[in-house]
Order: structure tokens, then C-alpha cells, then sequence
């Protein structure tokens, strides 16, 4: 560095819970009534109030974003064998409930300009597998997909929508929010999310009997008799009423955290304005993000010499250029957490095998990752060159000055 930056006083997370007060009050209530079991007042407020914020005639509340996802791919059909279309670029958690019902993900490369699913590899993935009745899809950082070219395609092809809006929660497409566009629709209250229960999430809906099975199946699928009868597999996914009385706590503070992490994307977006790198891409004419995480890519010709392997990186520092692997590194030695890019699941160990399509076609069958310059494996392209920035909206101006310096230092 030019000169000498001093590590913040306390660390700058990602992105942690930000409390408020009304939680406690929640949680007290259900100790005090002795409803700390998966049935109470706060999960039957929680559905209620969720079901009114997104706009869902259902809502079932449970133990985690996964389980809600996997629920939903069963509630869609999902058997041995079948071939389930896949955003590439998200968390494990979006793909892995496929697998737990016996299908093979099939992963849909990304775009440029919302870094979600491409609608045009999507159609091509239709092309080569004409038989998969599944698309699950994720909105990335809280950012929205091109929902209306997807919705088309999955239309033309009669498939089925899984919605992970994981990420997205508070986060609007042409005025309507995320979590509504698929036949089954999921949300997350993890503990680094927009508002949290520490875990615990939710299933989202507009079928009465889609909810109605959710629920039986969450709940270890228990017939409606005096005794305990079953008569197919169930699971405990039902949320706790305790953790239900964080999320109501959070609920009325959904926008206020929003608006905090607009403001930091923002400033990032002006502060790093002179540097060859870029902010995750926003689709304004369409959609309005709620901001989740902040992000950067790098210039193509500002990308120094990074090598990473199954577990370490090592980079090569080049005045004027900079690596994801030297900016989280800065980072981190000033007290602030970074994270990289989610790694595509078409590059994870465990998925390498399972087909990827490209806008050009079996992205397997490519060996270049360049054609005249251009990237034809965008997610690969956007994890070598993209980083998450300390996004935590209780990151003060002053701290974030610091990052948004150490990142300036690094092209240095």
C-alpha cells in the first residue's frame, strides 16, 4: 500500500443480523406461554404477515431456506432420474435439494446483465433435453433474473417453477416482489440475510393443496388419526415458534434494511468509480433489488495473474491490476470480511459430471472459455473477476471509506 491503513477498531461483517428490540419480546412470549415447540402464535403471525408483505395467498413457515427448497422440488414432481434445470451461479443449497429427491442437475449458465440464469441457454438446454418438466431458479445477491424471458421460455416448454428467492426477499420485478413468480417459492432467514430468525424458512404459494402438503410432509406426515399413523415419508422441517419470534420481530424492518444496504452499494459505486472494475449489474428498468450483498468485478484488462486451486489461491500483484484473491486479502487484514463470487456448481467437485449448457450450446463440450475475446462460460468468467464486498448495515461511513481505500490500493 502507499500508505499506511490502520484495521478497523471492530469488524466489518458481510452481513450479520441486525436486532432491534421487538424480537425478544416475541421470544419471551413464547417461553412465557410454553409454546417453544413448532406450534404458536408466532408462526401463525409470521405466515400471515409474510403472505401480506409479498403478495402469496400461502405461507408455510419452516426449519431452513433448504428445506423449503426441497419441498418444493418434491411438491414439483421431482423423481429418480429426472433431469431438473438449474441456475449454475448460487449457493450449494439451490441444487442439492434436487439431488436429495433422485434428479440430476442440469446447470443453466449465467448473463452478464443480472448475473441470473440466461433465458437463452435455458432455451437451449430445452433443445437438448425437450423432457425436463423442472426449472429451479435463483435471484443472486437479491438482484431479480430476467423473470419475464424465463417465465416465456418455461411456458413454451411446460415446465414447472421452483423460485429460490432466498436472497431476494423485499426485492420487486416490475413492481411485483420475488417469491411470487414460480409455482412453489422460497425465502430464507438465515442468520446473514435482509431480516432473520437465526435460521428458519419458508415455502410460498398461491395452491392451497401444494400448502396444505407442505405442511403434513413437514411435519414427519402425520395422519389426521388419534395415533400416530403414516402413510408416506415426512420430514421435521417445521419452524420452531421461538425462532418464528425473531422473524416477526424483523418483519416491520424489512425496507429500513433494504434502504441501509442500498445506501452501500452506493457509496461503493462512487467510491470505486475511478477504478477499472464495475458493480454488480442492476436492471433498473425492471426491477428494483433489495441489495443484499454489494459486489465488484474487475476489468477483463485490469485482471492480474490469480491461480486458484480446489482450496488455495495464489496471485501476482501488477501495478494497475488486481486479483479478487489480493483485494479479499487487503481486505481482511484491515478487520473486514469479503467473500468471492458463489463458484459455479457446474465447477464444484461433486457436480462435474452433470451437463452444463451454455448460450452456445453443451458447455461441457467447449474447450475454449473464450471465443474472440468474449467468455462463453459466464459464471466461470464472473467467479475469476468478482468479489462480495463487506456489505453489513451496521458498517459504518467511515469504515467503509477505509475498504473502499484498500481496494483502491490494490490497483496501485
Amino acid at each position: 500500500m502507499s500508505k499506511e491503513i490502520k484495521p478497523l477498531e471492530k469488524k466489518v461483517w458481510l452481513s450479520s443480523p441486525t436486532m432491534h428490540g421487538e424480537e425478544i419480546k416475541y421470544v419471551q412470549e413464547a417461553y412465557e406461554t410454553n409454546w417453544m415447540s413448532t406450534v404458536g402464535a408466532n408462526i401463525n403471525e409470521v405466515e400471515k404477515e409474510i403472505c401480506k408483505k409479498v403478495g402469496c395467498k400461502y405461507a408455510v413457515a419452516l426449519a431452513s431456506g433448504t428445506s423449503s427448497l426441497h419441498l418444493a422440488v418434491k411438491l414439483a414432481g421431482v423423481k429418480p432420474g429426472d433431469k431438473v434445470f438449474c441456475s449454475d451461479m448460487t449457493f450449494a443449497a439451490t441444487v442439492n435439494p434436487v439431488v436429495y429427491e433422485g434428479g440430476v442437475p442440469v446447470f443453466i449458465d449465467t448473463e452478464y446483465d443480472t448475473w441470473n440464469m440466461d433465458p437463452v441457454a435455458l432455451e437451449k438446454a430445452f433443445e437438448l433435453y425437450p423432457e425436463v418438466k423442472v426449472v429451479v431458479v435463483a435471484h443472486l445477491y437479491g438482484t431479480p433474473g430476467k423473470i419475464d424471458e424465463i417465465k416465456a421460455v418455461c411456458k413454451k416448454h411446460n415446465a414447472v417453477i421452483v423460485e429460490d428467492a432466498a436472497e431476494s426477499l423485499g426485492a420487486t420485478y416490475k413492481g411485483k416482489q420475488t417469491g411470487t413468480f414460480g409455482n412453489y417459492n422460497c425465502i430464507s432467514f438465515n442468520g446473514n440475510k435482509i431480516i432473520t430468525g437465526s435460521s428458519g424458512g419458508m415455502l410460498l404459494t398461491d395452491s392451497e393443496e401444494a400448502a396444505n402438503k407442505a405442511r403434513k410432509w413437514s411435519t414427519q406426515s402425520r395422519e389426521a388419526a388419534a395415533w400416530y399413523q403414516h402413510e408416506e415419508i415426512g420430514y421435521n422441517y417445521r419452524m420452531s415458534n421461538v425462532i418464528a419470534g425473531v422473524v416477526r420481530g424483523q418483519i416491520p424492518h424489512l425496507e429500513e434494511h433494504i434502504a441501509q444496504k442500498k445506501a452501500i452499494y452506493e457509496r461503493y459505486k462512487e467510491g470505486l468509480k475511478d477504478l477499472p472494475v464495475k458493480m454488480n449489474p442492476i436492471d433498473f428498468k425492471n426491477s428494483e433489488p433489495n441489495y443484499w450483498l454489494s459486489c465488484m468485478i474487475i476489468d477483463q484488462d485490469a485482471m492480474g495473474e490469480q491461480v486458484r486451486g480446489e482450496q488455495k489461491a495464489l496471485y501476482k500483484h501488477e501495478k494497475g491490476k488486481s486479483t479478487p484473491t489480493e483485494i479479499l486479502e487487503k481486505i481482511a487484514s484491515i478487520n473486514a470480511e469479503g467473500r468471492p463470487i458463489w463458484k459455479p456448481m457446474h465447477m464444484q467437485p461433486i457436480f462435474r459430471m452433470n451437463p452444463f449448457v451454455t448460450r452456445n450450446g453443451n458447455g461441457r463440450a467447449q474447450t475454449n472459455a473464450y471465443i474472440d475475446g468474449v467468455a462463453t462460460d459466464i459464471g466461470m468468467d464472473i467467479f475469476e473477476r468478482g468479489l462480495c464486498l463487506p456489505s453489513d448495515n451496521k458498517m459504518t461511513t467511515e469504515e467503509q471509506d477505509t475498504i473502499i481505500e484498500v481496494i483502491k490500493s490494490c490497483f496501485e
